[in-house]
């Protein structure tokens, strides 16, 4: 189909979007630096399928960190709406936002984030008991999740005993272990080598296959950003363009 981008531009979309799982209307964020106002996003429009897997581009302050900050939770914009499976994040209050990400939203970052004292385990079971309390845990889910990372040989291994594109693919297992409604991944594989970024690459596009999760993911590689289903691009606060990458498969399964 043809997106209206921000521009009022036409552009070849990925195709329907029948099943939103996000949105994003219009946002807009000012930064405030002494009495200077320094716009990030000026007026971003989007629209993400449920089981969709996206790829945000873009240079170096063109929006994309501020829009996925936004996105989930942890930015309040100037103005404008996000709304997550129906739910609109934007007129929500701070506790709100705080129990809409912990229950809709996971995050993968450059940096991995784990807990050194925490076996691999560990950290899924943490993020297990952060979300659900003293409910019961599924741990055919955090098995078949390890299974599905290469990762069930490393289970009780601590960060310190695995490699960089090991504590990532933990990394990974932790943020979809509940089944987020949203993975947001912001540069993945800016800490590892080819090799690593390639088996990581991969494991997000299994998971994306087997589990039908949905990824939005910032990246500055070309190469990464073709492993998705769609490429938005951003320039100067705005989404300028929305393409299917060269050599994907149109149409969802």
């Amino acid at each position: 189909m043809l997106l209206t981008t921000d521009y009022g531009l036409l552009t070849t979309d990925y195709g329907p979007t029948m099943n939103p799982v996000l949105e994003t209307i219009d946002l807009r964020m000012v930064y405030h630096v002494g009495k200077m106002e320094v716009p990030a996003l000026r007026g971003a429009t989007l629209q993400v399928e449920a089981g969709e897997y996206v790829a945000i581009m873009g240079p170096s302050g063109c929006g994309k960190s501020t829009l996925l900050h936004i996105v989930g939770g942890m930015l309040k914009p100037t103005s404008g709406r996000v709304i997550i499976e129906g739910e609109d994040l934007t007129a929500m209050t701070d506790a709100q936002r705080t129990d809409l990400r912990r229950r809709k939203i996971g995050f993968v970052f450059q940096r991995f984030n784990l807990f050194p004292t925490l076996t691999a385990e560990g950290n899924l079971k943490l993020a297990e008991r952060i979300y659900s309390g003293k409910k019961t845990q599924d741990p055919a889910r955090r098995q078949g999740v390890l299974r599905l990372l290469g990762l069930e040989d490393k289970t009780h291994h601590k960060p310190l005993e695995l490699s960089g594109g090991e504590q990532q693919r933990v990394a990974i297992a932790r943020a979809v272990i509940n089944r987020p409604a949203i993975l947001l991944a912001d540069e993945p594989t800016g800490n590892l080598d080819t090799e690593n970024s390639d088996v990581v690459l991969n494991m997000m596009g299994q998971l994306n296959k087997e589990f039908r999760q949905t990824i939005i993911m910032i990246t500055h590689n070309a190469e990464a950003a073709a492993r998705a289903d769609r490429v938005i691009e951003m320039r100067d606060g705005h989404v300028v363009r929305s393409r299917v990458p060269a050599g994907a498969v149109q149409g969802r399964p």
